[in-house]
């Protein structure tokens, strides 16, 4: 049987002519391809606010949280459930990142968590819409509008994931979704900025390119974090796909949800939009053992997002109780979801975690 991989990136001739034709155009740093990407991006999603693509999507997270005044003696709320990055980011700008709990239906945020850890040094909650599915971002509104605090978005996993009608990258003082290879869609590497305000993408523009709006007049210390016009080429034509390889993705997830015994398939909010970036069950005994089986067995892939909660990491390593982040560390298993997957693929998911269930892996 040939491996089924837990993610597959989609690269093919349209990305490869697009790559070709910037290298033809001898423009090869930030130029009108990032233009183009910035725009079209902005409104293909319809966030109603602009965007500015850079280098990574942590580039874009660290950047929105100096422009939006973040720095040393603040705090802003984050999940520790969550790739590093997120906590990483606030580090960066010397502010200090606070851990709060997950709710278990989403793992994303729990306001009422966010709220017992609101202090008066916090400046703003980052949410972040894990997984796909968007965070519960009315209470998280209505709590920074409530304590006069900031959200601000880490929607790496989420592009075109939405909320009562409202996209994701939209609720915030500003928001970051990642182009790494594996997500919903790719820019081979790189990040985009969506802002809620002039002022905020300005200062994002000017820390992306070492502080400079005019050549050799630098107006804060800035950093390089520009994107190619190669990576954004590839955005681009990546931008024309991803709305349908989103649609097979609900799909997959929805034929694993029908047919999967003896886990805890993922749930969906009323008004809310999935975007499915992994398909992630719970399994309550011996989650690594069941994932070892899985490969062993049937030579099905998955992955353990996340299992050492950022709390327990060393550069953070705090003492705090999140029964439901530690729990979710401990049972969170993603299956394959992407788009590459075929009806037969999807079939031996099943049977693979059907069987490994009935025998008590």
């Amino acid at each position: 049987m040939d491996f089924i991989p837990p993610a597959k990136p989609i690269i093919g001739d349209d990305e490869r002519a697009a790559v070709d034709r910037v290298l033809q155009s001898g423009m090869i740093a930030q130029g009108p391809e990032v233009a183009a990407f910035e725009q079209e991006f902005a409104e293909h999603f319809s966030l109603g606010r602009a965007c500015v693509a850079v280098n990574s999507g942590t580039s874009g997270q660290h950047l929105g949280l100096l422009s939006c005044g973040v720095g040393p003696g603040d705090e802003v709320i984050v999940p520790s459930f969550t790739f590093a990055a997120t906590a990483n980011s606030v580090a960066l700008t010397g502010a200090t990142p606070v851990f709060a709990d997950i709710d278990p239906d989403d793992f994303c945020l729990s306001p009422t968590a966010v709220e017992a850890a609101i202090t008066e040094r916090t400046v703003g909650i980052m949410p972040v819409h894990l997984y796909g599915h968007p965070a519960k971002m009315d209470g998280l509104v209505e709590l920074a509008n409530r304590y006069g605090i900031q959200v601000f978005e880490d929607a790496a996993q989420a592009h075109g994931a939405s909320l009562n009608g409202t996209p994701v990258g939209a609720f915030g003082s500003f928001a970051m979704f990642s182009l790494y290879p594996t997500k919903n869609m790719t820019s081979g590497e790189g990040g985009m900025v969506s802002v809620a305000d002039p002022d905020i993408e300005r200062l994002v523009r000017l820390y992306r390119n070492q502080g400079m709006e005019k050549q050799y007049h630098n107006e804060v210390v800035g950093l390089n974090n520009r994107m190619t016009d190669i990576h954004a080429a590839i955005g681009r034509v990546q931008l024309t796909k991803v709305d349908a390889w989103n649609e097979t993705r609900r799909r997959n997830a929805a034929f694993l949800s029908a047919h999967l015994e003896g886990v805890q398939t993922p749930t969906v909010a009323d008004g809310a939009v999935h975007v499915f970036h992994q398909y992630t069950v719970r399994v309550r005994e011996d989650r690594n053992g069941f994932a070892a089986a899985l490969k062993a067995e049937h030579n099905v892939g998955s992955g353990m997002f996340y299992p050492v909660p950022n709390h327990r990491l060393r550069p953070f390593d705090v003492n705090v109780d999140l029964p439901e982040t530690e729990r979710a560390a401990a049972e969170c298993l993603s299956l394959p979801v992407h788009p590459s997957l075929h009806e037969q693929d999807l079939e031996r998911i099943v049977n693979a975690v059907n069987s490994l269930v009935k025998a008590g892996v």
